[in-house]
């Protein structure tokens, strides 16, 4: 096992756990609503969308940004968590939500794999 690589993961994760828990300090819950945690999955989705177009995998930079730092920034524990409590009073807007952060993740993730891509250059 490589220990630097461990170090890696938990540094970046500290950074993105913290920047989650900034993110919903700033813009806390709307009415029950989990708005941070969904804005945080979804752009989570797209950066790492964009570092595995532009990093190979086994980069360490890779490692930290990705499992680490973004790894801690998006959560999908407080997704399900804020989709349950929605449910227990507004079970269409709990479904609505939990599609949703689904659906804008995939395509959050698949914009973010193509706006990574390196471009080729050809004629304008």
């Amino acid at each position: 096992m490589n220990f630097r690589r461990i170090l890696l993961v938990a540094a970046g994760g500290t950074m993105g756990t913290a920047a989650r828990l900034g993110l919903g300090l700033v813009l806390p819950d709307t009415g029950g609503f989990p708005v941070a945690v969904l804005i945080a999955n979804v752009v989570g989705a797209l950066l790492i969308g964009v570092l595995a177009a532009r990093l190979p995998a086994s980069a360490d930079l890779r490692l930290m940004l990705g499992t680490g730092v973004l790894g801690g920034f998006t959560t999908y524990s407080a997704f399900m968590t804020g989709t349950l409590d929605l449910w227990t009073g507004a079970p269409v807007l709990a479904i609505v939500y939990a599609v949703g952060t689904l659906v804008l993740g995939l395509g959050a993730a698949a914009l973010g794999l193509h706006l990574g891509r390196p471009r080729t250059g050809g004629a304008s």
